[in-house]
Parts: C-alpha cells; sequence; structure tokens
C-alpha cells in the first residue's frame, strides 16, 4: 500500500481588505467567485478556500453583496461623501466634508483622476484606533476647471503637456489634431476633453498659445489665464459701456445733495488713471468741521442685470499685476464716466460727517451728490504739504513735471485733515486694531516692460489720512444698517479671530529674535501684535517677521453674516469707498440706497451666495498678482546670475533653505542637496536645518550669504547657493 500523499498548505495569505479594495475599485461590477480568484492570483484550492470563507464574511459586514449565487457586488456606495479635494505639492491630497472638523486624507495613488480642487466623492475607511481619518476618491462630481496652463513638448504626431507649479501630477496628452499650432516649448492654454478609464494621461486640446515659454508677454499673459482672469473685455460689453449716457440731467441734480461750491480734492498714487474717492473740507461753527467723503457713483450708471454689470460681478475686482491692470469695469467707465477727475462734475454717493477737534462724529449723513473736484494731488505732494507746510511743491515731486504753488485753503485742509486722521487713527489701535504697515516691493520699468531696478514703497502720512477717511466711511455705513431692527441684508467685510494655534506658532518663531506676545485676552494679544510691528521695523527681520504675522491672521472674507473685523477693531465693517475696482462696494451701493428709499430687506441667501464669489475673485487676483511679481523678481534676478548677496532666511523646509535678499527683498530657495558640506537634517521643532557631521545650523531668521545659482523664468524660480 502506497504512502498517502501529504496535503500541501497553501501559504497565500487572502485577507479581507485586499478582498474589499478590489470590490471598491470597481464599485459597480458585480464578479463570480472565480473571476474575484484569478484577479488576486488565486491558483490553489486552499487559497480558494480562504477565499470564500472571507467572501462570506464580507457580506456579513454588508461590506459586499451577493447578487447571485457564488456572485459578489461592492454595497457600500450609499456611503460616499463629498467633498472639495486639495492636492499638495507632493501629491497627497484632503479632501473637506462639510460638518467634519477633520479632513480626510488621500493617498496619491487612491485620488482616481481628480484634479486640485475638483467636487469629488470619497470612501472613507473605517478608523484605526486614535489614527487620521483616510479614504479614497470614488468618483469626479464636478470639475473645478477644465483650462490649465502648461508648456507643449511634442513627440511626433502628438503631444503632452506640463502644468508645474497648479499642483497637478499628470501630463496632459494631446493628439494631433489637437495641437493648434503650438511649438515645442510653447507656453498654451489647454481644454481638458476627457480621461479614458485605463490611461494616466487626461486628453487635452490646444485652445491658445501665448507664445515660447520664458518670454514677458507669454508669462504674464499665461498667468492671467491660469486663473481664469480675462484681458479684455467682450464685444458686446464694450459697446453697451459706450452707450451709456454720460450727461447729467436736471433730474439727476434735483434728487442730489449739491457740493460743487465746497472745496473737494483727490490724493491718489501719481500713476492712477481711475479717481473713485474725494474728499470735500469745509469749516463750520463752534470748531467742527465737515468732511465729505465722497465715492464715485458706479451703480447709478452699471445697471442691475445688464451685460455689463454682469461682466463685472464675473470678475468680481480689478487685479493689478507688475505691469499692467486689469480693470473690473471697461476703462470708458473706470478712467473717464465714473473717474472723480479734477475739474469735472461728477456722481457720488457720499458719506458725509461732521467732527469735532477731538474727531469725534457729532453728526452724519449718507446719499447720493453731485460734486465739482478742484485739485488732483499725488500722495508724494500731498505728503511734502503735511512735512513742510510750504506752499511750493517742488518740481521733483510734482506730478505737473514743474513746481507748482498750491492756495493756502489747500494747506490748511490737508493739515486739518491729517490731524484729524491721526487722531481717528489713534483711537483705532487704542481700541485693538493691528497696525500692518507692510513694506511693498515695486519695480522700476523701462519701455519695454523689463525690470531695471527695485524700489521700496512705503505707507506714509498722506496714505494714512486717506486711508482713515474711507475707514471712517466703511465702517459708519455697516454701522448705520447693521444697527437697524429688525435685521437687514447686507454686504459685510468680516474678519474673523486668529487660530490659537498660529498666534502660538508665531510665538514659538518670534521667540528665536527675542520678541514676546501677550495672548491672555484678544485686547492684549493684539496690543502686543502691534508692539511687535514697532519693534521690528527697520531690522532685517522686518518683512519676514511682518510676512509671519500676517499669516498668523484669519482672512477677511465678504458675507452677509456679520461677526466684526478683527484687525480694525470694528463691530461693523463694510467696503463702501472702491466701486470701480471692487464689485461687492457696487452690492453695498445698491442696498444702502434701497434701504435709504425704504425699501425691504431682499433674500439673505442671494447676496450669500454673491458674497462667496466675490471672496473666491479676490483670492484668484491676489494669486495672480503674486505670481506676477514673483516673476517679475526672478527676470530682474536673471540679469544677477553668478553675484553674492546677503539675505535673511525666511524659511526651512526638508527640501530646501528659502532666503529673502536684503538688498531687493527677492526671495530664492537653496536646495538642500546643493547643501554639499554635510549631511544636514531638518529638525520642524526648531524651524532649522541642522549638519549631522559638522552641527553647523541654518536657523529662520539668520543672515546668511549666498550666491545666485539660477533664475528660472518658465518656473518663476530662484535658485541659490550658500555661501556661508
Amino acid at each position: 500500500m502506497g504512502k498517502k500523499k501529504r496535503r500541501v498548505k497553501s501559504t497565500i495569505k487572502i485577507t479581507q481588505t485586499a478582498i474589499a479594495d478590489f470590490f471598491r475599485s470597481h464599485p459597480t461590477q458585480a464578479y463570480s467567485i472565480k473571476q474575484v480568484a484569478a484577479a488576486l492570483h488565486i491558483r490553489d484550492s486552499s487559497a480558494r478556500n480562504q477565499l470564500i470563507k472571507k467572501l462570506g464574511a464580507l457580506s456579513e459586514q454588508r461590506l459586499i453583496a451577493e447578487v447571485s449565487i457564488g456572485t459578489y457586488k461592492w454595497a457600500q456606495q450609499k456611503n460616499y461623501l463629498e467633498g472639495q479635494i486639495q492636492i499638495t505639492t507632493k501629491g497627497k491630497a484632503y479632501v473637506k466634508i462639510e460638518g467634519w472638523e477633520e479632513e480626510v486624507v488621500i493617498d496619491k495613488r487612491r485620488t482616481n483622476r481628480a484634479l486640485n480642487k475638483d467636487i469629488v466623492s470619497v470612501y472613507v475607511y473605517k478608523r484605526k484606533h486614535n489614527s487620521r481619518i483616510e479614504g479614497e476618491v470614488h468618483e469626479v462630481l464636478k470639475r473645478d476647471r477644465t483650462e490649465f496652463v502648461g508648456i507643449y513638448q511634442h513627440a511626433d504626431k502628438y503631444g503632452f503637456v506640463q502644468c508645474a507649479g497648479q499642483n497637478i501630477h499628470t501630463d496632459f496628452f494631446i493628439p494631433g489634431a489637437n495641437i493648434n499650432g503650438a511649438k515645442n516649448g510653447d507656453k498654451v492654454l489647454i481644454k481638458l476633453e476627457g480621461w479614458a478609464e485605463q490611461s494616466e494621461s487626461p486628453i487635452a486640446k490646444i485652445i491658445r498659445v501665448f507664445g515660447e515659454a520664458g518670454t514677458h508677454q507669454s508669462e504674464i499673459h499665461s498667468i492671467l489665464a491660469q486663473y481664469g482672469l480675462p484681458y479684455d473685455f467682450p464685444e458686446e460689453v464694450t459697446l453697451e459701456s459706450e452707450k451709456i449716457n454720460r450727461s447729467i440731467t436736471p433730474e439727476d441734480y434735483k434728487k442730489r445733495r449739491d457740493f460743487r461750491s465746497v472745496f473737494t480734492l483727490t490724493i491718489d498714487p501719481k500713476d492712477a488713471k481711475d479717481f473713485d474717492d474725494a474728499l470735500s473740507f469745509e469749516v463750520l461753527d463752534n470748531d467742527v468741521v465737515r468732511i465729505g467723503v465722497h465715492i464715485a457713483d458706479v451703480s447709478h450708471y452699471v445697471r442691475s442685470g445688464t451685460l455689463l454689470d454682469q461682466e463685472a460681478f464675473d470678475r468680481g475686482t480689478s487685479v493689478y499685476l507688475v505691469d499692467r491692470v486689469v480693470p473690473m469695469l471697461p476703462e470708458v467707465l473706470s478712467n473717464d464716466v465714473c473717474s472723480l477727475r479734477p475739474e469735472e462734475e461728477k456722481l457720488c454717493f457720499s458719506a458725509v460727517f461732521d467732527l469735532d477737534k477731538n474727531a469725534q462724529v457729532v453728526n452724519q449723513w449718507f446719499g447720493k451728490t453731485v460734486i465739482f473736484s478742484d485739485l488732483r494731488l499725488a500722495y508724494e505732494e500731498a505728503q511734502h504739504l503735511i512735512e513742510t507746510g510750504e506752499l511750493l511743491i517742488p518740481q521733483e515731486t510734482s506730478i505737473t513735471g514743474a513746481e507748482r504753488r498750491v492756495e493756502s485753503m489747500v494747506l490748511e485742509s490737508i493739515q486739518s485733515m491729517d490731524a484729524l486722521a491721526k487722531k481717528l487713527r489713534s483711537r483705532r489701535m487704542r481700541q485693538g486694531a493691528i497696525s500692518f504697515d507692510r513694506i511693498e516691493v515695486k519695480f522700476n520699468l523701462d519701455e519695454l516692460k523689463n525690470p531695471v531696478g527695485v524700489y521700496f514703497k512705503e505707507s506714509k502720512e498722506a496714505n494714512k489720512l486717506i486711508e482713515e477717511f474711507m475707514l471712517l466711511a466703511n465702517r459708519s455705513v455697516a454701522e448705520f444698517i447693521g444697527k437697524q431692527q429688525p435685521k437687514k441684508t447686507f454686504v459685510y467685510r468680516v474678519h474673523d479671530q486668529p487660530d490659537d494655534q498660529k498666534i502660538a506658532g508665531l510665538q514659538n518663531i518670534i521667540k528665536r529674535f527675542g520678541y514676546q506676545l501677550d495672548t491672555k485676552s484678544r485686547a492684549s494679544t493684539a496690543k502686543s501684535i502691534n508692539k511687535l510691528l514697532t519693534q521690528v521695523h527697520g531690522t532685517k527681520e522686518q518683512n519676514l517677521v511682518d510676512t509671519l504675522a500676517i499669516r498668523s491672521m484669519s482672512k477677511a472674507v465678504y458675507t452677509t453674516q456679520n461677526i466684526g473685523h478683527y484687525g480694525l477693531a470694528f463691530d461693523y465693517y463694510s467696503h463702501f469707498t472702491s466701486p470701480i475696482r471692487r464689485y461687492p462696494d457696487v452690492m453695498v451701493h445698491r442696498l444702502l440706497e434701497y434701504y435709504l428709499n425704504e425699501g425691504s430687506s431682499p433674500s439673505e441667501q442671494m447676496y450669500e451666495e454673491q458674497c462667496k464669489h466675490s471672496s473666491d475673485r479676490e483670492q484668484l487676483a491676489a494669486n495672480a498678482e503674486r505670481d506676477s511679481i514673483k516673476y517679475m523678481q526672478v527676470k530682474f534676478m536673471s540679469e544677477h546670475e553668478g553675484q553674492d548677496f546677503y539675505g535673511v532666511i525666511s524659511g526651512v523646509t526638508d527640501w530646501g533653505i528659502y532666503v529673502e535678499l536684503e538688498q531687493n527683498k527677492c526671495e530664492g530657495m537653496v536646495r538642500l542637496q546643493d547643501l554639499k558640506d554635510d549631511h544636514y537634517i531638518f529638525d520642524a521643532q526648531e524651524y532649522a536645518m541642522i549638519g549631522q557631521r559638522n552641527h553647523k545650523i541654518y536657523r529662520l531668521g539668520d543672515t546668511v550669504q549666498i550666491r545666485v545659482k539660477r533664475a528660472d523664468l518658465i518656473k518663476r524660480q530662484l535658485d541659490f547657493l550658500m555661501l556661508s
């Protein structure tokens, strides 16, 4: 009798997780046991028996359903949740689910063709004890965008487009028929057309060719396209704006308060073309002065429901790039019809204040007006009058190109308004307002828009004079409506209190420079932040600390739900003073006029949606402006490759050290692989890069010497080498 063959046990371990992952990846299809076994590479009977048992267990757990004998299907569709996906530069993704404090973490292999900011449905895994919430994308429900900017790479009869710097981690496949005349290395705008089930790359069509990557026009136009910002107006909108009646009718005069005989002036940047605010000044009895804050009456010309209004709403804001302005309104309106140009009668919406010698408002009035601006001053000219008290403005300061003399009334009104503005500001600071007087980096451009120099713009008394009266108008309008009962729908500009963790992070960083924050209360936090900003003024770390302090703050947004403005220390605040360049100001004008005419409160939901859109457009504009500055910085530094500079370490990450140059505030990176004198490890707690052999430490805020290694115009990146 022969020996019985011993049964060899299978060494294949079949887990419920592996089986569930298979069904989860194919949620709409049913599979037989044989098909599942083939998919999981199960070939022996022992492993097949394991599979059958696990399938039964998963069916009991209702993770899968037995749709017929021996055939199963994924049964968890109802557990999918919706949210917006945020994809990082390294490919990891996070999905914010409404009502959840914690985000769902998505591995980069499980994003399932989702692109950054898409609305997706996600399956959330069962949470392990004290672990983070993880999941995977089941389906893309709505694309955030379908147009992207990238660089075309030609390959025979087809090509690919790479979209660097947009957190997009895939190339776009361009079939031959979709190339649209693009050449290898061109900057292009593409439109997503589809994504085959098994394909790694989505299919796209080139819809615009900007030109060779790295050239000025192609880069600026691509920045606008990247953020969906138009740089010209549709023909029908232009035609509608040109047909607007510019004349002021007898009926207009009749319905408005007449300020034409009251001394009025504008103070703006010397290169300004649109003047949306003017100040009138007159002395009343009993040490009281009347100051009118007159704002261009855009809503008189831009009527709700018109093509012009829709275009302004879609744009949301004017965009200020380094070399150009992309206006919210056509130039015929922004620079002509609505602009409060000198020696022209103009229609306004005004906030008029009677102020005593302590800058207390003793009376106020809001309504439609007609004005006549007597004079235009640049900030530099007004500053000269404040600083010197002289009537003669020298040639180098004058916007006329020649010295000019102003009347004594001009000087007296400027000095009086400056004194009141300082009292308003002082009171605001005592109440807990935070003063962010950041240094702005500006470029001198030649006729070809090439940067030939850098200068720093700092806010002085003339700027602050205008700022305080605009703040007074914005706050007073918001208070006037916000305090009425019953509650009325209105558009507020709100700023929430800073997050405690962000303030703690700021505290941790500034300790290294010898500074402290008092965070016991809201008032003490604001007071100590102001003290900090004063202490760092003029130091090498000023820009760094200013930036970090701003980042610790919440973002200001538009909403119908008033929570006050933390940074300004106002219980009520709105935007009323810039309707030429901000759509929310137009909304405020319309609502204020409506309520002054005793209209009832309109739909809050509609206005909240418009507020959300306006906040989003504002953020897009800020991103575009930042990208244009970065491009110009890189372009400027391209003339300085190989040169040495001193700078301050402005950031430390696990991939390198960011350095901001002292001379021109341009920021670049020393990459980790370029630190060749040692093996460096990133210490997140210390905000430092630490050498393992020589123990050399590069900390946030340290002064270092670097050499400009490369200025990459296409990637808008500056690469530095560390010298000391």
